[in-house]
């Protein structure tokens, strides 16, 4: 990286959020990983399809032809975003229902005593739905996680694989903590069991660049919420195994052509051509700094490129940002972070509690002045609840980065978690 210097106005000018205020405070938006704000080009190719070419697919007529060509560029520009072919690239509600339906498609080949692993670590999208299937007498296990250190322990996850082991589902990026997991070791190792692998990558995919063919995983599933997009599911599956797929959808036939087959009803294709929009607005920041990132872009052309370096500018700028929040944070005494430690691959995430406090008294403090924060467990039932068991005090205060962030409001955050952990002494 070389000559970066990142336009926080340029970013901010395009989000009409960023106007709202509280309590005469600009609102502050920290509350990222659980959905980030909107550009005005997501919305301005929304409303373009609503108003010009809705229609349902596989008409004679012009707006059914113009739903169908929108459609597909939605797969070529999603398809560059994960790095894969458009057919590779399929779409839903959003990454639960995902998830849900591979579940239970998976159902269709497994037999009792089969088993999945999971990990402690995960949101419960990736968690409850392969959980279900031990009703049908398949063995789940789960991958242990240090408390100290919030990272998974991979000799657990070496001793839990077996000649049984069919699936092995894990997260890429932790959700309530920010923690960056090696998934390729885990696929790695998953592929030598001939185990299918299934990586979340929805808090991860707002963070960093995504290549499912570096990594080497089966199915890849995120969220274009969480990247400046619409609420859709992006479900990454490599096409020999897509076609080999029993889905589950109204034409049940096993040889149905991907990705159409891993989809279910008429899809939302407006909402995937706003999903196309947030990746076309990471994009156009990857044009504006391209050239800082040579070295990390290699051989890498056009759109792609653009869109890893956008989004290495984004993990740069907010990498820039969090030291001093982890800094800050971590030397209030009643105030307890939970995080990796220096040198774990981990994202712009910052979760912490204040001694003796209900996390739910820290959120709404920060909010009466426009401090936008998450509290709570986040869907990572396991971690929060049985892991760090923080059920009776609220779960985590979670402070999330996104590149239309400034230093300003970083110093606003600070000064009142300070203020707030002083008064509870």
């Amino acid at each position: 990286m070389k000559n970066f210097k990142f336009d926080v106005d340029y970013v901010r000018d395009q989000f009409p959020a960023l106007s709202r205020s509280v309590n005469g405070n600009p609102a502050a938006f920290f509350d990222g990983p659980g959905g980030s704000q909107v550009p005005r080009r997501v919305v301005a190719a929304i409303e373009d399809y609503l108003f010009y070419h809705n229609a349902n697919a596989g008409g004679e007529f012009l707006t059914s032809k113009d739903n169908d060509r929108l459609f597909r560029r939605g797969r070529e520009v999603l398809a560059d975003f994960l790095n894969c072919a458009p057919e590779e690239v399929c779409f839903g509600a959003n990454t639960t229902s995902n998830n849900i339906r591979l579940a239970f498609g998976f159902l269709r080949t497994l037999k009792a005593g089969d088993e999945i692993i999971i990990t402690d670590i995960d949101h419960e999208g990736n968690r409850s739905p392969w959980r279900t299937l031990a009703d049908f007498g398949i063995v789940v296990k789960s991958v242990s996680l240090d408390p100290e250190t919030c990272t998974l322990n991979f000799d657990d996850y070496k001793a839990k694989l077996s000649d049984k082991t069919k699936l092995v589902c894990v997260n890429w990026a932790a959700n309530a903590c920010g923690t960056i997991t090696d998934v390729k070791a885990y696929i790695e190792l998953a592929h030598k069991y001939g185990a299918v692998t299934v990586v979340d990558a929805v808090h991860y995919a707002a963070h960093k660049p995504i290549d499912v063919k570096a990594i080497d995983t089966d199915i890849l599933l995120c969220s274009a919420y969480k990247y400046f997009g619409p609420h859709v599911g992006v479900m990454y599956i490599r096409k020999e195994l897509g076609e080999s797929f029993p889905s589950v959808r109204v034409y049940a036939e096993d040889n149905a052509d991907m990705p159409t087959k891993m989809e279910t009803g008429t899809l939302s294709v407006a909402n995937i051509c706003g999903a196309a929009a947030a990746v076309e607005f990471i994009a156009d920041l990857g044009e504006k700094y391209g050239e800082c990132f040579e070295e990390e872009l290699g051989a890498l052309q056009g759109r792609r490129r653009d869109i890893v370096a956008g989004m290495l500018a984004i993990d740069a700028y907010e990498d820039g940002l969090v030291g001093r929040i982890r800094s800050e944070l971590s030397a209030i005494d009643n105030l307890k972070l939970y995080m990796a430690p220096e040198g774990t691959p981990r994202t712009t995430t910052v979760s912490f509690t204040i001694h003796g406090v209900n996390s739910a008294e820290v959120g709404k403090f920060l909010a009466e002045k426009g401090l936008f924060v998450w509290n709570g467990d986040f869907y990572a039932l396991e971690i929060v609840h049985n892991v760090l068991k923080l059920g009776p005090q609220g779960g985590l205060v979670r402070i999330g980065l996104a590149p239309y962030n400034t230093e300003q409001e970083v110093d606003r955050l600070l000064a009142a978690i300070k203020e707030f952990a002083a008064a509870h002494k």
